[in-house]
């Protein structure tokens, strides 16, 4: 007995290894018939970036899917990549099969941010640090709801000052400003205010070296951020001791980050911390800052729902006055044409038109074989941009969002487990500024009111230099300068 039942567990063994060996010459053999997607690789190295920059990125990448489909190749910035722009490809690569997909960026921006920022992991670091922030940056009582009145007072503080002496200014600029403190009060809570002015001060240098050129003579932006950002480490060390010297129990990002433990117990190190408060800040200040002034510019350009938004907002205000009450988390939530005017500015301006991801092995899709360690880009702006999803998608049409988008085609915020965490609180600056700006101020685009310009993000030329001032108790003009 005791010898067949040997042999049987041998011819198991074999059974199930001959069975592995056939699926696995299954699957070399579909990957060998598969052939790598239609496209260019341009000239040697530098691939086809100079013909990308050359045009506005987005026409570039809207003629290779004309002439070459939905999925298509091509070497940028120094990488072999595979282009996506369908809402299936994208759901493939962000959602259904995200674990083949690693997100990548080059290693001098992670230097700048952190290692340990959230956005540069997968796996159960990544998962348990977005839930996190995630919960830290969401809509209950005990987090971003209480940021409420915080908010409303970053947002008037801001528009007095641009509406002082009625000066031109960029407006691009002043809303990374006013992002940059929305972030700070969602991070910290009341910071000491030399500890903030020091801050600001490293993290614009760091800003500014972000996008050059990652070399490390002297006297460079990239050297200078690099120092910048070993200063904002220490800074932030001492912002951390003194927290854990009070022990007091705060509901900030800050006090989250120090609060956590893993399922081991395991707390996050100094380092991690501070990585993930400069990640946040990262990701909160330009792209929130770009959708603003879209917003600004796009309510400019069309006068007749310009109109209809303050008409909304004149109820609340009104309400608020008399009572001299400050906005309520329930009156936020309660502005639905100007919360579709947002999104529609978000799909118009696509602030994040694609995202980097890297395949982890080889694999096909659609009878394409992607290779190990390609770059491959699903490509947002052109899915936002397409006829097939958003009749008519180069008219700002608010209404189109009284329904909702067919799944998968409208991503302003990512899509998946790297989605941005913060975009409540994005959402929650964006009406409070709008809801104030709209009843009690006017303003005016100054000089040319068309072109775009990239840095790295989509914003109005020139940052869309204005002018503000405030509205008189008797004037009723009509608001936006028209």
């Amino acid at each position: 007995m005791e010898i067949a039942s040997i042999l049987i567990c041998i011819f198991l063994f074999l059974s199930t290894l001959f069975s592995y060996y056939l699926i696995q010459r299954q699957k070399r053999n579909s990957m060998h018939k598969a052939k790598l997607p239609p496209g260019s690789m341009g000239w040697p190295y530098i691939g086809e970036t100079l013909q990308m920059y050359s045009m506005d990125p987005n026409i570039f990448f809207a003629t290779k899917q004309k002439r070459y489909g939905d999925v298509f190749k091509t070497h940028i910035l120094g990488c072999p990549c595979v282009m996506l722009a369908s809402p299936e490809a994208t759901k493939f690569v962000l959602v259904t099969h995200a674990h083949l997909f690693k997100p990548t960026y080059p290693k001098s921006k992670e230097k700048l941010i952190g290692p340990s920022a959230l956005f540069f992991h997968q796996g159960d670091y990544h998962i348990s640090l977005r839930k996190l922030i995630q919960n830290s940056l969401s809509p209950n009582p005990n987090t971003i709801q209480k940021l409420v009145p915080g908010i409303e007072a970053l947002v008037i503080s801001a528009l007095d000052s641009w509406a002082e002496g009625r000066k031109v200014i960029n407006t691009y600029h002043e809303m990374k400003k006013f992002s940059f403190d929305v972030g700070f009060l969602a991070i910290f809570g009341q910071l000491d205010e030399t500890y903030r002015e020091k801050l600001k001060e490293n993290y614009c240098i760091v800003d500014k070296g972000y996008n050059s050129f990652p070399t490390k003579i002297p006297g460079t932006a990239y050297q200078k951020a690099l120092l910048a950002r070993k200063r904002l480490g220490e800074i932030l060390s001492q912002i951390i001791c003194e927290r854990k010297e009070k022990k007091t129990m705060q509901n900030d990002l800050l006090g989250h980050l120090l609060n956590f433990q893993d399922e081991n117990g395991q707390t996050l190190t100094e380092d991690q911390i501070s990585d993930n408060i400069i990640g946040v800040l990262f990701a909160a200040q330009d792209t929130t800052a770009s959708a603003l002034t879209w917003v600004l510019k796009y309510l400019h350009d069309n006068p007749k729902i310009l109109e209809a938004v303050e008409a909304e907002q004149k109820t609340t205000y009104e309400a608020n006055d008399v009572c001299k009450k400050t906005l309520s988390w329930a009156q936020i939530k309660n502005m639905p044409l100007t919360y579709r005017v947002i999104l529609e500015s978000l799909r118009m301006a696509s602030i994040i038109s694609f995202t980097f991801r890297e395949a982890v092995v080889d694999l096909e899709y659609k009878g394409y074989l992607i290779p190990k360690g390609w770059k491959v880009m699903p490509l947002f702006r052109n899915i936002h941009h397409s006829p097939e999803f958003f009749s008519d998608p180069q008219n700002f049409d608010p209404s189109r969002f009284e329904v909702g988008p067919k799944p998968n085609t409208f991503m302003p915020f990512g899509k998946g487990v790297h989605a941005c965490p913060g975009n409540e609180l994005a959402k929650l600056e964006m009406l409070s500024l709008v809801h104030h700006l709209v009843t009690k101020f006017r303003w005016e685009v100054v000089g040319s009111q068309s072109g775009i310009q990239y840095g790295p993000f989509p914003i109005p030329q020139h940052g869309l230099p204005a002018r503000f001032w405030k509205e008189s108790n008797q004037s009723q003009t009509q608001l936006g300068g028209h």
